[in-house]
Formats: C-alpha cells, sequence, structure tokens
C-alpha cells in the first residue's frame, strides 16, 4: 500500500491546523517545515497533544533556498505551503524536482500564475501543481463549479467571504486572523471579475454594497484582489458574472479607503526626511499591534451563489472559533480545504500538471472529502 506522506511548509497558524487535519484524516507521517526550528517543534508537539499515533516531524528548512527542502521532500507524496505568497513559484519548482505533489494557500493570482506556468514540466514528472487552495482563493472556488451543477443554466456566480470578530471592538471592528502582509495584499491594486461574459479589473476596496448574510445580519462587502483567482478565465465566454468581494462589519471599509487614497497601501518607496520607506510597511507596523487580539474569537463566513432565469442556489458556511481544539475559524476554513486538496494530490484524484482548483480538483470528490470535517457547510435554493 502506498504510504501518505505529506509536508506542510510553514509551522504558523494555517499550517499547524493542516497538519492537525492531514493527521487526523490518517496521513503516515506529517513533516511540520519551519525556518524556526523551535516553531516547528512547537507546533509538532500541538498537534501530537491533539491526534495520537502519527508521525508528526518537526524540521528545520529556509523556504526562500528551496534547496534546502531536499530532506523535507524525500518520499513526500504532497507538499502544502503555508508561507507568504511571494516564495511559492521556487517552491512548486523543487516539488518537481523531487516528484512530490504541491498546492498552497494562494492569495496572488500573478504569483499563482507561475505556478501554473510550470504545467509542462509538472506532467512530464507526473506531478499536480495546485495553488490558490485556501478559503478564499481556495474553498470558495471549488464551490462555484459545485453550484453550478446544481443550478441548470446559471449564468451568475457571486462569491462573498469574510474573516471577522465574533465580538467586534471599535474603531476598526476587526482583529487579525492571518497575516498582516496577507490582509493588506488584499486590499490594494485590483479584483478581477467577469461582467457581461468579460474579464475586466475593479479598483480594490471599491464597489461597495451591504450583504445581508444569514445568522449574522448586514454586512459591508467590497472588492479585493486576489479572490476569484483563474475563475474569470476558467469561466470567461461561459459565465456573464463571476465576482469575489470581501465581508466585514458596517464601518470598517471607509477607514480603509481613506488609507488607499492617501497612498497608505503602496509599495513604492517614498524619501521620509532622507530615509527610503514603503508606505504600506507603516500602515502595516502601525495596526499590527491594534489589530491583534489574542484572545480574541473569530468566526467565517462564506457565501457562493449561483443565479440564473430558472433559479438560484447558494453554499452557506459560518463557522465560529473551536474551543475543543484552539483552531479560529479561518485557521479551519483555510487549512481543512488546503488539506483535502493536498490528499486528493496524494491519492491520485487530482489532474496532473499545473491545476486550476475549479478545473483540475473533481468539486463533489471534494466535497466528500470536506463532509469528514467539521465545518458546517451546506447548500440552500434562494429565491
Amino acid at each position: 500500500m502506498a504510504r501518505f506522506v505529506f509536508t506542510v511548509l510553514g509551522a504558523g497558524m494555517q499550517g499547524t491546523c493542516a497538519a492537525y487535519d492531514l493527521a487526523m484524516r490518517g496521513a503516515d507521517e506529517v513533516r511540520l517545515v519551519d525556518f524556526d526550528l523551535a516553531q516547528a517543534e512547537r507546533s509538532a508537539a500541538r498537534v501530537r497533544g491533539l491526534v495520537g499515533g502519527v508521525k508528526i516531524t518537526a524540521m528545520q528548512a529556509d523556504a526562500s533556498k528551496p534547496e534546502t527542502l531536499k530532506a523535507a521532500l524525500d518520499g513526500c507524496s504532497a507538499l502544502l505551503s503555508a508561507v507568504p505568497y511571494f516564495l511559492n513559484p521556487p517552491i512548486a519548482a523543487a516539488c518537481i524536482e523531487a516528484g512530490s505533489g504541491y498546492c498552497d494557500l494562494g492569495g496572488n493570482t500573478a504569483v499563482s500564475g507561475q505556478v501554473l506556468a510550470m504545467d509542462a514540466a509538472a506532467k512530464a514528472r507526473g506531478v499536480a501543481l495546485v495553488p490558490d487552495c485556501g478559503l478564499a482563493p481556495g474553498l470558495g472556488n471549488t464551490l462555484a463549479p459545485a453550484a453550478l451543477a446544481r443550478v441548470p443554466g446559471a449564468t451568475e456566480v457571486r462569491v462573498f467571504c469574510g474573516g471577522l470578530a465574533q465580538d467586534p471592538v471599535p474603531p476598526f471592528g476587526y482583529h487579525l486572523v492571518f497575516a498582516m502582509e496577507g490582509l493588506l495584499n488584499e486590499y490594494a491594486g485590483y479584483a478581477d471579475a467577469l461582467r457581461n461574459g468579460e474579464r475586466v479589473r475593479v479598483p480594490c476596496l471599491d464597489e461597495i454594497a451591504t450583504v445581508d448574510f444569514p445568522g449574522l445580519g448586514k454586512l459591508e462587502a467590497f472588492a479585493t484582489s486576489g479572490g476569484t483567482s483563474t475563475c474569470p478565465d476558467t469561466f470567461a465566454g461561459k459565465l456573464q458574472t463571476y465576482e469575489y468581494k470581501t465581508l466585514r462589519y458596517p464601518g470598517h471599509i471607509q477607514k480603509f479607503v481613506a488609507y488607499r487614497d492617501a497612498g497608505l497601501l503602496s509599495e513604492e518607496p517614498i524619501d521620509v526626511r532622507g530615509v527610503k520607506v514603503k508606505p504600506r510597511d507603516v500602515l502595516a507596523t502601525l495596526l499590527r499591534p491594534r489589530l491583534t487580539r489574542p484572545q480574541g474569537r473569530d468566526l467565517v463566513a462564506l457565501m457562493v451563489e449561483a443565479r440564473g432565469p430558472d433559479g438560484a442556489g447558494r453554499w452557506v458556511l459560518l463557522d465560529r472559533f473551536d474551543e475543543k481544539t484552539g483552531f479560529s475559524a479561518m485557521e479551519r476554513g483555510t487549512a481543512y480545504p488546503a488539506a483535502v486538496v493536498a490528499w486528493m494530490i496524494a491519492a491520485g484524484e487530482t489532474d496532473k500538471g499545473g491545476v486550476r482548483l475549479e478545473v483540475g480538483v473533481p468539486p463533489e470528490r471534494f466535497l466528500e472529502h470536506l463532509a469528514a470535517r467539521d465545518l458546517p457547510l451546506r447548500w440552500e435554493t434562494v429565491a
């Protein structure tokens, strides 16, 4: 029988949760790898405390130097990258060389495009490279084709997602549920979408709307980057509309629009009294302590709606911090879908090569795997 050996690169919040999930599903070995060996050992110990009987190995490697991954990739069925998105292309290349499958949490469509561009090399090696497998991009993009299959003739797909505090505190009504750099990356630049069947770019933080989310009430929705991933290209000419918007409590977005308009989301260095600084670095440094609440409890709200002339339906997920394991809703909502894809890669259930999630990962089989997790995902028809 084949051995299922997984490497999780990055022993932070989502990486630790992904390692836990893979261990829970019966992996033969899970390797938790981090630049900081002490961090990897702490995370491995935490997973061992939650799951018995699975080999959890802490390892040290530098994600910015893929040659250091050689030992972690030896005999690896699939690697799940939970490091910052800009490090991913060389890691994917290292996986091809090692003959290991690859998936990541993604978040930046241009960088994910670099991974997908390795299609020929991956096919020649017989491995799958699947970027953008977290929550959004990720789960939302997999639920899109699953929704389309349930609404015959659908012409529109809209995805809404937010990681929110259960008890929002002014003035931002938000606390960090993933890396500060990832948050500001989503708020900067442009969002890709389909309008009237054609690919368009929408400025981030624009198109503010109100969404009535089941169980939460009225939330703000606005355009952010990365959430659609490759779906606008995949569904161009097949759908009239495909769009993604982030959800926040009312009042949040106006503050960040002001920061954007003041230039604080820019990565172009400016001169400050003779010193070159990036405005976004300054904003991140100022906001991080104000948005960090170690004892805060979070929730994840995800809705994927398909609509056509003959009806509509939607997937709805409303998950909360898990008191039993101590994993946040964002950790669960991001890590579990990525771990499912890693498992499907290892089991040979995905296409080979550079794989678009919405095309090369069968959605119904994905949902079968996901049903084994305790995420409260449901399908409902809507008017």
